[in-house]
């Protein structure tokens, strides 16, 4: 039996694989950022200290720890050095959020009102301190990769790059038939001292959200009080199998952070412009949306999702050598087959790979040997649908599996 990688990888390869395509018909520019940052860029974007207690610690390089230890000072003012206490010093951070990394990218050459908008995207891994008791499996863990993107744009072009974010997220979710989901715009609590940026910047921003999240056409709330500290949000909140809410995908509006990183472009007036960022990411969390993402199919991926598509399974040993020519016939045509040429009986052998939620079992005996062919057993039907030649087999399940469909081929045909 070939073994695979671990499942979860092919999970999490083929949602990566299925979204950078689509990013690249869109006129994204994939990008890679390292995992830690100088403390002052957090400083800037005002992440650090305003997150502080859902982030690692910073860290210093030798050389200041050396200094600090030999003029005799302490560990502790250190930290409150490192936090902004009296007079900061630099240090290094794990990585908390990609966004200051991105408008790095946008500011390290002069841009033109031609060139925008600016999309940079990227699947980077980010690290929060969450407490032990938050914690829990795949949906909140300490490390995770968010499928982050950001969008540089004029204020004239808010509106449609906001549209064609949402256009993103819904596409992701029609892919996966994860249909019930809610929308909410997460506005600013007016009473609350924990936004940055001036009252027009909100404004217009909150109406940006609200206009993109009408033009889904279907119902959304507002919710004062749940925006980020920057700028107005639209989540997605997914219902999986069991009727538990998850906030998968989002899209945000940001006028504050390209200010406080004095980021512009020059217009068409031959002046200076500050543009307008567009924080969005589909899966929001990798790790969470495939933790819910088992729970939606209860285990039973797509076919071109599934870790293992299909299974070719012998009757006797005098098939073996057959079975070895199904299984080079699969894996020519890109699909991820194994081969059980074990002494078990065939019976059991169909129920360990149904255990496993395989989307198709191939069963080579004397006869389909003879013939040239497979009989198929298709898991979406659970049941046989009887034999069918090796070639034909093959091809429908690999263009199954190219156009990413969510039914077998078999089901959809009503066999």
């Amino acid at each position: 039996m070939i073994l695979w990688p671990p499942a979860g990888t092919i999970v999490r390869d083929q949602l990566q694989l299925c979204i950078q395509e689509e990013l690249s018909k869109r006129g994204y520019a994939m990008v890679h950022t390292p995992h830690i940052g100088r403390l002052g860029l957090y400083r800037t974007s005002g992440h650090f200290p305003y997150y502080r207690d859902s982030q690692y610690p910073p860290m210093v390089d030798p050389e200041t720890l050396g200094r600090f230890a030999s003029e005799g000072r302490t560990c502790g003012e250190l930290a409150n050095r490192l936090a902004g206490d009296g007079e900061p010093i630099d240090g290094y951070l794990l990585k908390p959020m990609n966004c200051p990394h991105h408008i790095k990218i946008f500011a390290s050459v002069p841009r033109s009102y031609r060139e925008l908008p600016v999309r940079l995207g990227e699947f980077g891994t980010v690290y929060r301190w969450e407490q032990s008791g938050e914690i829990g499996g795949l949906t909140r863990v300490r490390g995770f990769t968010q499928d982050d993107a950001h969008l540089f744009c004029m204020e004239s072009q808010v509106g449609d790059e906001l549209r064609g974010c949402l256009d993103l997220v819904g596409l992701v979710f029609g892919q996966l038939g994860m249909n019930d989901y809610r929308v909410r715009v997460g506005l600013r609590d007016p009473n609350s001292s924990k936004y940055v940026g001036t009252p027009d910047q909100w404004t217009k921003a909150e109406r940006d959200c609200k206009e993109a999240a009408a033009a889904l056409q279907v119902p959304f709330s507002e919710e004062p009080g749940e925006a980020a500290f920057y700028g107005p949000k639209i989540d997605f909140v997914v219902s999986d199998i069991l009727g538990r809410e998850w906030q998968l995908g989002t899209v945000q509006c940001d006028y504050n952070l390209p200010q406080r990183f004095e980021l512009s472009y020059v217009g068409p007036d031959n002046r200076r412009h500050v543009p307008v960022m567009i924080h969005r990411a589909p899966f929001g969390s990798l790790e969470r949306f495939v933790g819910v993402l088992i729970e939606h199919f209860n285990g039973a991926f797509p076919t071109w999702l599934s870790p293992e598509q299909a299974r070719i399974l012998t009757v006797s040993d005098s098939c073996r050598d057959y079975g070895e020519v199904v299984l080079r016939a699969f894996q020519d045509a890109g699909i991820r087959a194994t081969l059980d040429a074990s002494s078990e009986r065939l019976p059991a052998k169909i129920r360990a790979a149904s255990e496993m939620k395989i989307p198709y079992l191939l069963v080579v005996g004397p006869r389909d040997q003879a013939s040239g062919a497979v009989s198929v057993r298709v898991r979406d039907l659970q049941r046989d649908i009887g034999q069918m030649q090796l070639g034909d087999v093959v091809a429908r399940i690999r263009d199954e599996v190219q156009a990413r469909r969510l039914q077998s081929f078999a089901a959809e045909r009503g066999k």
